[in-house]
């Protein structure tokens, strides 16, 4: 197999710029979906007050309408240029008297002028930069109402449910212990096992000799600091064992850093709508797309691909960790703007009937795999034409959700997942 078309989504669900090379990185490719708009609503009282919502092209089907492209930087003074160019619907007098606005961003934007603003993804949360009234007024003028455009800057998201590898193989305090004690590039970790340990020694030296000697008020206000010390150690170190371990970040991503799709499964679709009809691979939403799988959806099953190895250059892993659940997305008109009509309206009803296949989202059709890249495999390229591999394969399907192993993760991750699923659930 190999990769066919590689996208970069600079700005969450507008359309996609395509690449012929892109730089990998563990929280997706370089730029993808560093930036998002948001609906700016007014508060009903008359206030003043605003509240910000999210913009989902299922919900905002006139997102499509916006085209990007990217001027990567060539120095390293050189920011590089985001191009958005807004193709308002075809009217009555035919595409020659279309017209278009185009609108420069720096794709790295100087925050130090920008305020910030709290941004809130399917319960996962984050903080960006709001890119003001230059920026703002241009998107708002072309949808006919205030929005708002957030950077995201260096700043991340957790990722939803247990889709990341961390959370998947998450280790015991034991383990991550051991490992802290004996992994040469986390040295300055050694430091809490140790101080526990010997301040846990000495408490047993401390206590016997107490015991020992008879116990005094004045003995046992001398062993408190000890107890509390190596208690609040004991503690901070817990958490960081257990919470602080699973360090899979994303961008503006819904669920995960790559989306993959397979050309052999596209090609299903499209057989599905009348003759001369094709699906458009890119209301998919897919950062990599390979071709020459056997069978349709065969990508079901990917647990992992081997990638980028061509050319002599070290390969690198992409783990396959998730299904990819579909919404009203695929139903848009490119074109319009608008829900579309005829059957390639009804691409979803379609997949319905027999893509309903993880059991973890009963109602809602599959299509494509959430990817994680391997950490070793940061800052390596992709290129078009790419070689491809399935690495490991799995007997059954993936659930979504079906890790999930405490009942605080359990609560807030199913929570956020659902609520993912109501509002996009596609990789917008």
């Amino acid at each position: 197999m190999k990769v066919s078309q590689l996208y970069v989504y600079p700005v969450k669900s507008l359309r996609p710029t395509t690449i012929t090379e892109g730089i990998l990185t563990t929280r997706g490719f370089q730029y993808d979906r560093h930036f998002m708009l948001l609906k700016v609503i007014p508060a009903e009282d008359g206030s003043g007050t605003m509240t910000l919502k999210n913009m989902h092209v299922p919900h905002f089907p006139e997102m499509a309408l916006f085209h990007t492209d990217i001027e990567y930087p060539e120095t390293e003074k050189d920011s590089g240029k985001l191009i958005i160019t807004y193709h308002p619907p075809l009217s009555d007098l035919g595409p020659e008297f279309r017209e278009t606005n185009r609108l420069e961003i720096p794709l790295k934007p100087n925050t130090k002028s920008l305020s910030l603003l709290k941004v809130m993804m399917h319960k996962s949360p984050t903080t960006g930069y709001n890119m003001g009234a230059e920026y703002n007024d241009w998107f708002s003028a072309c949808f006919g109402y205030p929005v708002v455009l957030a950077y995201l800057g260096p700043h991340s998201r957790e990722v939803l449910g247990t889709l990341a590898p961390g959370k998947k193989e998450k280790k015991t305090a034991l383990r991550t212990m051991r490992e802290s004690l004996t992994n040469p590039d986390r040295k300055w970790e050694r430091v809490f096992p140790v101080l526990i340990v010997a301040s846990a020694i000495n408490i047993l030296l401390q206590g016997g000799t107490l015991v020992r000697d008879g116990i005094s008020p004045q003995t046992a206000r001398s062993f408190t600091p000890t107890l509390i010390f190596t208690a609040g150690a004991a503690v901070l170190y817990y958490f960081y064992t257990l919470c602080g371990q699973n360090e899979d970040r994303i961008t503006f991503a819904d669920c995960a850093p790559y989306l993959v799709i397979s050309e052999t499964s596209v090609d299903n679709v499209s057989a599905r709508l009348p003759d001369g009809e094709n699906m458009d691979r890119t209301k998919f939403r897919p950062n990599i797309v390979v071709s020459g799988a056997e069978e349709a959806f065969e990508e079901d099953f990917w647990s992992a691909l081997t990638l980028g190895n061509g050319l002599g250059r070290e390969s690198s892993k992409l783990l396959l960790t998730g299904n990819c659940i579909r919404c009203q997305s695929l139903n848009v008109d490119y074109e319009t703007g608008k829900m579309g009509n005829g059957e390639s309206g009804t691409v979803l009803k379609k997949l319905m009937k027999d893509r309903r296949v993880d059991s973890g989202a009963k109602f809602s059709p599959v299509f494509g795999r959430y990817a994680f890249l391997e950490s070793k495999g940061e800052r390596t390229s992709l290129r078009v034409g790419d070689e491809i591999a399935v690495a490991e394969k799995g007997t059954k399907r993936s659930i979504f959700g079906e890790y999930f192993s405490s009942f605080f993760f359990f609560f807030f991750g199913e929570l956020g997942f659902f609520f993912f699923l109501a509002n996009c659930g596609s990789g917008c």
